[in-house]
């Protein structure tokens, strides 16, 4: 496991995230030079399955908090991996399929690292060539992965399947089911929640229920709905990290998922809008009316603030 620096305690998640995401962005950059890739590779992820094994709200609340550093391109890959291992857990994987899957998520995208950040920054529709590119970054990621040593089938099966779907519409291949595994199902279906759940430089960030209502509802990319239901059931549509309006018009942040529909919120501002001193309380899921973004919201906070010493970055 990574050090961590000096005065940051050891629990901390939060700082957990932030280490792997550095490791991870020069790896990436570095793959081709480095002496064993898979070995780097697999200790980075095996950081991120302890970290969401210490605090997994934590590690979900991030992803929507932003407080994960770094470039786009690199945190995404990051994000997907958190939910991975959420869902990786749910479902009751081992720990050595667990942390190929994590593995897989860290890596999906290398094979246009370089052309990512470039893609976030622009502000009309991406050229032919550059669609071309994103078609044919699940190839070209599994080839370069493939081309700095490693040698897991699954790991290589599911950066390279992860865009393909089940009726056979997706890319590079058209490849259709049963042929699209459940490791590469679940991979796409945690890189593209991510995707939306993030702020992009040409678009605000879309609100946790409304990805799950739009992946749901997608007709040209259809995704697995048994695979969807179970992760809507573990997310549920106001993950940790999520702003929310309670019916009372109190303004809050879900800290903890729950059973039964409840999660856990904090308030952070009373219904005239002034703030007021944190206190967690379990509320039923019907006291929320609605999830809301930072601007609505209004209010800035540290996630150490709400977490403690585990959310320190």
């Amino acid at each position: 496991m990574a050090d961590l620096d000096p005065g940051t305690p050891s629990a901390s998640v939060l700082h957990l995230l932030n280490v792997c995401n550095r490791r991870l962005e020069h790896l990436l950059e570095n793959l081709r030079n480095e002496p064993d890739a898979e070995g780097a590779l697999r200790q980075i992820a095996a950081d991120v399955v302890h970290a969401v094994e210490q605090h997994a709200d934590i590690a979900l609340a991030a992803i929507l908090l932003n407080q994960i550093a770094g470039s786009y391109a690199v945190r995404h890959c990051i994000e997907t991996a958190v939910v991975v291992v959420v869902m990786a857990r749910r479902l009751g994987k081992t720990g050595a399929d667990t942390l190929t899957l994590t593995a897989a998520a860290l890596t999906m995208n290398v094979g246009m690292l370089r052309h990512q950040d470039t893609f976030q920054d622009k502000h009309t529709p991406l050229s032919s060539e550059e669609l071309a590119v994103v078609r044919r970054h699940p190839e070209d990621s599994a080839n370069l992965l493939q081309c700095a040593g490693v040698q897991d089938d699954d790991w290589i099966s599911c950066v390279l399947l992860h865009h393909e779907n089940d009726d056979g519409s997706g890319y590079p291949a058209g490849i259709a089911s049963p042929e699209v595994t459940l490791n590469a199902k679940l991979l796409s279906l945690a890189d593209r929640y991510c995707a939306q759940v993030s702020a992009r430089n040409y678009r605000r960030s879309i609100l946790p229920d409304a990805a799950i209502r739009n992946l749901r509802e997608d007709r040209a990319s259809p995704v697995d709905p048994e695979l969807l239901a179970l992760f809507h059931d573990e997310l549920g549509d106001y993950p940790p990290g999520c702003l929310v309006r309670l019916h009372g018009g109190e303004i809050g942040v879900v800290t903890r998922r729950g059973s039964n529909g409840a999660a856990q919120v904090i308030c952070l501002r009373d219904a005239a809008g002034v703030a007021v001193a944190a206190e967690a309380r379990p509320l039923p899921a019907t006291a929320i009316a609605a999830a809301i973004t930072e601007d609505d919201a209004d209010t800035r906070f540290s996630m150490k603030q709400v977490w403690g010493a585990q959310a320190s970055l």
